[in-house]
């Protein structure tokens, strides 16, 4: 097994990371969002080069999170411009266009005012980030992480579930961009004034 590698930056912020309780949502991959159940978050799985996923760490809490959100007006319904939004407003990420995986049923409706409705969930290549600016929306100033996909599960709090969903995100970033199914185990944090990515192989 190879070591993990990460800056002493990195060695203390990851030694705040708090993780959110799990909401026990079930995860329907590949399945399309049933007619009448309305979706009311995105969020995605996005993919460097090397099949490492972008995360953020809110340093003022410790809470991790991918990249997404809820669908505003603007997103005209689709789940993939509200992504790509969001990533833009949370991380000034650039990505590619998103793939959809499956849903997660939120029965209890937490995102939709108590009635039940749909997470998406969504794969896309990460083809780089602007300068880094707090989020408008909450001002939220998120610190910018590529780790790997199993790592990502484990800093989320999400147990067996979010391994499955990773492994489906997984597969699909292999098959349709081309990223490596074993991704580098270095964690790195990227550049506060922005970078970009190399196109995957």
């Amino acid at each position: 097994m190879s070591r993990i590698e990460y800056s002493p930056e990195i060695s203390e912020l990851l030694g705040r990371v708090r993780r959110r309780p799990t909401a026990g949502w079930p995860w329907r991959p590949g399945e399309a969002v049933p007619v009448g159940l309305p979706v009311k978050q995105s969020w995605g799985w996005l993919f460097a080069p090397d099949g490492r996923v972008l995360t953020l760490v809110n340093p003022r809490d410790g809470i991790v999170s991918l990249p997404g959100g809820s669908l505003e007006p603007e997103d005209g319904g689709d789940p993939g411009a509200a992504l790509a939004r969001e990533a833009g407003e949370e991380a000034q990420a650039v990505i590619g266009a998103p793939l959809y995986l499956g849903y997660l049923y939120d029965r209890v409706g937490s995102a939709n005012g108590g009635h039940e409705c749909a997470r998406v969930r969504m794969a896309a290549a990460l083809l780089g980030v602007g300068p880094s600016v707090p989020d408008p929306a909450s001002g939220r100033h998120y610190r910018r992480l590529l780790v790997s996909p199993g790592l990502a599960v484990e800093l989320l709090g999400w147990g067996v579930p979010g391994l499955r969903q990773a492994h489906a995100a997984v597969a699909a970033a292999a098959r349709h961009l081309g990223v490596p199914t074993l991704a580098d185990e270095t964690i790195e944090e990227l550049p506060p004034g922005g970078c970009v990515l190399p196109a995957a192989r």
